[in-house]
């Protein structure tokens, strides 16, 4: 009698979280805080350094492991001297990536290259999100996850941030700021919002409003345990959120992608965000 046993196993990507590092100060923040994230996802670190000559990299690299293990004894860490351009090396490397992490304000290498639209051109081809930390936040820990949610919101972006929200065992804050066609007045209700079952139709109706085209109901039912608020901002939505991220741990934005080229426009809120967040950003790709 043959006894067929078969053990599989089975061919997943492990997940990784990956961080690009320079040398510079703001990247060692970069670092720290990739260090935190990988910890917090129970996965591996791999340390990403860019340069012309593989040499170069060692004492940065080097530098870079023991700076993890004094904050994260058990974490696994992986490090690659890439000898080819920063945003490749970092495209290359987020194939098996859960986060992508990199530092602004930097001269050169990974910093400098975060600038504007050129940071969201890395977000276009980084293979999933990508969390900016910015110079002068060194810390990502407390504070709500806050979510820009336009009316074109893609499903994995929002999922994103339910997800991060639910990590961190923070609220999450959505921010919902629908097209321009949405500009009528509101009218105040004929019905004073004295009842408690009134109050809970008139919250629930503050929520909706906050529905893109894929429901945010849905993801609340996928994430009971996360405490969810939602406002509807008609007017000026990059200063209210720029607003809202200075008591935030971490705001996530999506970029969509047409072509390889990410799709915001000037005048979109990503581009301010990523120049002037009071908090660390995470680029989702969408769509």
């Amino acid at each position: 009698m043959t006894h067929h046993h078969q053990h599989q196993e089975r061919a997943v990507v492990r997940e990784r979280v990956v961080v690009g590092v320079d040398g510079s100060l703001v990247s060692v923040r970069a670092l720290d805080r990739a260090a935190d994230e990988a910890a917090r996802r129970r996965c591996p670190l791999r340390v990403v350094y860019a340069v012309p000559d593989r040499d170069e990299a060692a004492p940065v690299l080097a530098s870079s492991v023991s700076r993890v293990a004094d904050r994260h004894p058990a974490l696994a860490v992986e490090t690659v001297a890439a000898e080819s351009g920063a945003a490749r090396a970092l495209a290359d490397a987020s194939g098996s990536a859960a986060l992508t992490v990199v530092g602004t304000r930097g001269l050169g290498g990974f910093g400098g290259l975060l600038f504007g639209s050129v940071s969201l051109r890395v977000a276009a081809h980084t293979h999933g999100p990508l969390l900016v930390v910015r110079g002068d936040h060194a810390d990502g820990s407390g504070g709500d996850v806050l979510l820009h949610l336009p009316d074109d919101a893609d499903a994995a972006v929002a999922d994103y941030a339910f997800e991060e929200a639910r990590r961190r065992g923070a609220r999450l804050r959505v921010l919902h700021t629908p097209a321009h066609r949405h500009v009528l007045p509101e009218l105040p209700s004929l019905v004073p919002a004295t009842s408690p079952g009134q109050e809970r139709l008139v919250r629930r109706e503050r929520a909706d409003e906050a529905v893109p085209r894929f429901g945010l109901a849905a993801l609340r039912d996928l994430h009971p345990q996360v405490e969810v608020v939602a406002d509807t901002v008609r007017t000026g939505p990059a200063h209210a959120l720029l607003e809202a991220t200075r008591d935030a741990a971490v705001v996530v934005i999506g970029v969509r992608r047409s072509d390889g080229r990410p799709g915001p426009h000037p005048g979109a809120v990503g581009p301010t965000l990523l120049h002037r967040s009071h908090c660390p950003v995470v680029v989702v790709p969408a769509g």
